[in-house]
């Protein structure tokens, strides 16, 4: 027994160490094992799983993500079965939040509210480790969280369609595939390693004969034969079982630069994925790109991962970093990448689903590490669940073409219940379904960037710019006429009136642009204008309508990970959900839909209540809006006129030049005629 225990560890720990397929095939047949199908048995025991399997993820970065995901649930499953609480019962956790704050002290579920040192041990649960070679690497995804006994492997880490997790509230793997949609993106014979042990307090509770064993397995795909149209997907277990043997812990955890092993592994799941087919600008440094992509992908994942760069030829002093996530990156990187006041937060309603939305603008050029061509991400529990293009910015309703490549929006759709999430994404977790939860979703979204004044105004001076670099060629004329000026005061005349030339003859009073600092927890939250019951708010019927707060809170105090405030609304007693509420320097805009069953001539009471952790009593205003008649809208153009920024209103402040210009002609490509509006 203890020759075949040492045989059957020392096999594990050779498979563990390959670094490339061919390896793995050779090891299997000295063992004679690759060519035995008696020892091999079809993957969740379906013998027709190709499609299931295969027709999973679009993305090998995508697939990669769902093993991370499986990771984290198996930590807090470790830590919810050592309690020995039934992860399905009430008395388990009903929310991640609730589970990362009881076992893990996580404030509000966000990593952001721990520092960088707690992060980076927290770590120590999960890593992520690239070996092999750079052009196909390996990456193995390692955790110290429940683990698997042997004997439950088969219907766990090896199963398709158990409903494992299914009624487990406080997990994110629910469909039971994820595990396995990486499988088509590994090498030629798609080869994956899977190593297990129970967690030994969790085993102690079970009392299972085989919890103190390690179990082990390989997965590979087999093409047609005998008559089948399509391949199969099998995993090794001779005489119908898994492998498995006795020892206290496995050489498997990466020790120091440029070891990839060396560390014990106690207990845990160690997988390997064996020649990756990443995307082909991902096979970079793991601290890089891989990295960025990973973060997008888990832009709020709930426990760190520390990631390790272990193949050859790359330099520095430490090739490792930990994984938070992209929130928890803006936060830290924000005041170097993000426009001045962002990111602005709001919270929206749509089909009586709340939505929490966050909006970055980042500064020229310091978006593309933070994502490619993905514009906005809906988030579900801390995962990307789908997304749309920038395209979505340059849309005829939006018109925020010139900060396409400078915005990103996050929108949390956690509290969506299944039902809706079922509608809205699908099980690929990369796209979304065509439906009217997703069309009103846009509607809401359009509607927010669109009159978003932050994002107005950085539109215009991005515009204007745009518009000063093509007018560069024209310095050394206007230095010119500004002399010529000094000493013909008739000739400013003929100048249009503009920005580059100095008058020397007419100054003018301006007014200082105060800038905004916000609170915290604001002092104040009241409407900018009251609608009495005497004096109600018009609103024309099945229209939304829009009234403003004024208020000293920060931009993000709504929707930030730590302490954000809270807005409900009610109409004539009842609380309401169809509204979106936008807080951009010290105005918070509240869109509201009128409640169904709503006539002309009703007049509606509405109520507003904000709170945060900080007020015993919270901010209450009141407002009353009439239904009337919808009128035709007048469809003449009206002449615009651009309201001027603040330094240009009039005032007493100081006093400061006029300016004359040269007329502007700019040549504007037909290329670029959609960035400046223009049509055929």
């Amino acid at each position: 027994f203890i020759g075949i225990n040492m045989k059957e560890e020392k096999l594990c720990l050779d498979l563990a160490y390959c670094d490339k397929e061919k390896e793995v095939v050779n090891l299997l047949k000295k063992e004679e094992l690759w060519d035995d199908e008696s020892a091999w048995r079809y993957f969740g025991d379906k013998e027709n799983n190709f499609a299931q399997v295969g027709n999973q993820k679009k993305y090998a970065e995508d697939a990669i993500t769902e093993k991370i995901i499986n990771s984290v649930d198996a930590v807090l499953m470790r830590e919810c079965l050592k309690r020995d609480t039934a992860p399905e019962e009430d008395d388990a956790p009903q929310s991640i939040n609730k589970a990362l704050w009881e076992y893990f002290k996580i404030r509000d579920g966000k990593l952001s509210n721990k520092s960088p040192k707690e992060r980076a041990t927290l770590a120590e649960n999960i890593c992520m480790v690239a070996t092999g070679a750079k052009s196909n690497p390996c990456y193995s995804i390692i955790d110290k969280g429940e683990g698997q006994t042997p004997h439950k492997m088969p219907t766990t880490l090896l199963s398709l369609t158990e409903s494992n997790k299914l009624r487990i509230p406080f997990v994110q793997g629910k469909f039971n595939m994820g595990g396995s949609g990486a499988l088509q993106f590994c090498g030629k014979n798609k080869l994956q390693l899977i190593i297990s042990k129970r967690h030994p307090e969790i085993a102690c509770l079970e009392n299972s004969n085989s919890s103190n064993r390690w179990g082990f397995t390989v997965v590979r795909r087999e093409n047609p034969s005998k008559g089948r149209r399509s391949p199969i997907y099998t995993y090794l277990a001779p005489n119908k079982k898994i492998l498995s043997f006795l020892a206290d812990g496995l050489p498997l955890l990466p020790s120091k630069y440029p070891n990839p092993y060396g560390r014990e592994l106690k207990w845990g799941t160690f997988i390997k994925l064996y020649e990756y087919q990443m995307s082909g600008g991902l096979k970079t440094n793991i601290k890089f790109d891989l990295y960025y992509k990973l973060s997008l992908l888990m832009p709020s994942i709930a426990l760190p991962v520390r990631i390790y760069e272990r193949r050859k030829g790359y330099k520095g002093h430490t090739q490792e970093t930990t994984l938070s996530g992209l929130t928890v990156r803006l936060e830290e990187d924000k005041r170097d990448n993000l426009e001045e006041g962002f990111p602005s937060t709001s919270t929206h309603s749509v089909h009586g689903y709340e939505m929490r939305v966050k909006v970055f603008a980042f500064k020229r050029g310091q978006s593309k590490k933070y994502s490619k061509n993905e514009g906005i991400i809906f988030v579900v529990n801390g995962q990307t669940h789908g997304h749309l293009s920038k395209t979505f910015f340059t849309r005829e309703r939006v018109k925020m073409t010139y900060l396409k490549d400078s915005l990103l929006v996050v929108v949390d759709c956690s509290s969506f219940d299944g039902g809706a999430r079922h509608d809205l994404f699908m099980n690929d977790r990369e796209r979304l379904y065509s439906c009217e939860l997703k069309t009103q979703i846009e509607k809401s979204l359009e509607n927010l960037l669109r009159n978003h004044q932050g994002l107005k105004d950085l539109r215009l001076r991005r515009r204007q710019e745009e518009v000063e670099d093509k007018l560069e060629d024209s310095k050394p004329l206007a230095e010119v006429v500004e002399d010529i000026l000094k000493k013909s005061p008739t000739l400013s005349k003929i100048f249009v009136q503009g920005v580059r030339l100095p008058n020397p003859f007419k100054l003018k009073n301006v007014k200082k642009k105060k800038k905004f600092i916000g609170k915290r927890f604001p002092t104040y939250f009241k409407l900018a204008k009251k609608h009495p019951n005497y004096k109600p708010k018009e609103c024309p019927e099945n229209v939304r309508f829009r009234v403003q707060y004024k208020t000293d809170a920060t931009n993000d105090y709504f929707n930030r990970d730590s302490d954000p405030g809270s807005f409900t609304l009610s109409v004539n007693g009842e609380l309401i959900r169809d509204f979106e509420v936008n807080l951009w320097n010290g105005t918070a805009t509240l869109n509201v839909s009128l409640p169904e069953n709503t006539e002309v001539g009703d007049t509606l009471h509405f109520e507003s209540k904000v709170k945060d952790i900080n007020r015993i009593e919270p901010f209450v205003d009141e407002f009353f809006v009439k239904i009337v008649k919808k009128t035709e809208k007048d469809r003449r153009k009206r002449p615009h006129h651009r309201k001027p920024p603040s330094s240009d209103k009039k005032g007493k402040d100081t006093e400061g030049n006029s300016y004359l210009d040269l007329p502007r002609v700019v040549e504007i490509r037909k290329d670029k005629w959609a960035m400046h509006d223009f049509n055929e």
